[in-house]
């Protein structure tokens, strides 16, 4: 079936992607809207186009990265002069440089940076760092925490490989998950007991739970945290991949008050384009080649395009307005919900981004977010999108809002969700 460049609907694309694609989709998440993923033709500020002529508001963005909102024009104008001149070049570039050295200003772990090219080559080289570092083999992890699609991470895994019912994802070495332990998040008892007991390389955490829904750490859970990492020599690593530069310019490192031995960035930082990224302490990643004896390496790592967005996004960012908008948005939303559910539910926001549990009281785990309404859930969505509203089709992922969510655009969300929810629960 070749479409050429005449019109065609979302169902023709879905029909076509099935005989293509594994399961029709090359990201999971993408095949839970059901009866079948709509497919976006365009996107501008806070609002999607689809295939079929639908506008829509926009409060999965990409999954986090556009904060600024969809195709800004300063991150437009940066990599179309960018393109100009040259998009690949197999050597280093000042974009990487400027790129870096922003991020080593705002974020307070980083005393260096490698780029990679996702959050998942990031979380996967931050725990091969962690091993090469302390010469031990162990990983802790928490249950529910998404870091990523690689075999260390996927046990116990949130984000899709919940959504689908693969959190031990088939085809990983009994050799590998035997060296992956797993607390609930936010007990610190259960990891005391792990690193009492075990040699733990690194411990690896979304500071923010972002890919069970969200759930925010407890007041003492982090800071309990570094100080344990500290007192049995492992590794503490922050997965910042959705809270750098999410929450602020110094992402939930500053937020939160407690700095990490190793953080991994993503999403944000490459404004909308492929990027990942590994900093931290300067013995720790000058284990990397070339002055090290830990391996990473890339084609396509600190592509100018990346870091040319990526500059352009955090300028942005700098000038403090995309936080102050995102936030109120994501602030007045939360409570509109709020109001407007009638059963038992949590609404868990962490600035400016956030998710709603039905069916709940308490949502403080990763078993809490399990125990929510899930089909119900599914039939907000639902109605949701009929009404010109996108939200995550899984519990177990985030809304987000950006600079682009303005008055109007809140004003017009906080009508349709009081109707669907007011109507459904």
């Amino acid at each position: 079936m070749d479409f050429g460049g005449e019109s065609v609907l979302s169902s023709d694309l879905w029909n076509k992607a099935q005989a293509v694609f594994a399961g029709g989709v090359n990201s999971p998440v993408r095949a839970a809207v059901k009866p079948f993923p709509f497919y976006t033709r365009s996107a501008k500020g806070a609002y999607l186009v689809t295939e079929d002529s639908r506008r829509l508001i926009d409060f999965v963005l990409g999954y986090g990265p556009l904060i600024l909102g969809h195709a800004h024009p300063k991150v437009i104008e940066a990599v179309k002069d960018q393109l100009e001149r040259g998009w690949l070049y197999g050597t280093p570039s000042r974009a990487e440089v400027e790129l870096a050295s922003m991020i080593t200003k705002h974020v307070p772990s980083a005393q260096k940076v490698r780029f990679v090219n996702s959050g998942t080559e990031a979380t996967m080289t931050a725990l091969r760092l962690s091993r090469g570092f302390t010469g031990r083999s162990k990983i802790l992890k928490f249950d529910g925490n998404y870091h990523g699609a690689h075999d260390y991470v996927l046990i116990d895994a949130g984000s899709a490989a919940s959504e689908f019912g693969v959190p031990f994802s088939q085809g990983i070495p009994t050799e590998v998950s035997s060296t992956v332990l797993v607390c609930p998040y936010n007990d610190l008892t259960c990891v005391e007991t792990v690193l009492k007991r075990e040699e733990i390389a690194g411990v690896i955490v979304e500071p923010v739970m972002g890919n069970m829904g969200v759930i925010p750490p407890e007041k003492d859970f982090l800071p309990g945290l570094r100080k344990l990492t500290r007192e049995y020599g492992s590794v503490l690593i922050f997965d910042e991949v959705i809270t750098g530069f999410r929450l602020g310019l110094g992402g939930a490192q500053s937020y939160f008050g407690v700095t990490p031995d190793l953080t991994t960035l993503g999403k944000i930082i490459g404004g909308g384009f492929p990027i990942g990224a590994v900093c931290g302490r300067k013995e720790i990643m000058d284990q990397l080649t070339p002055s090290g004896r830990v391996f990473n390496a890339g084609t396509f790592n600190a592509n100018p395009i990346s870091m040319t967005a990526g500059i352009a996004t955090i300028q942005e960012l700098e000038k403090k307005e995309v936080y102050t908008v995102s936030e109120r948005a994501a602030r007045v939303l939360a409570e509109e919900i709020d109001r407007a559910i009638k059963m038992d539910h949590v609404v868990n926001r962490v600035y400016n981004f956030f998710q709603f549990f039905l069916g709940v009281k308490d949502v403080r785990n990763a078993n809490d977010a399990r125990k929510a309404k899930r089909d119900l859930y599914v039939k907000v969505h639902e109605s949701l999108l009929k009404e010109g509203v996108f939200i995550p089709p899984s519990q177990f992922e985030a809304l987000f809002t950006s600079g682009a969510h303005d008055d109007d655009v809140v004003n017009e969300s906080a009508r349709v969700f009081k109707k669907v929810l007011e109507d459904l629960t």
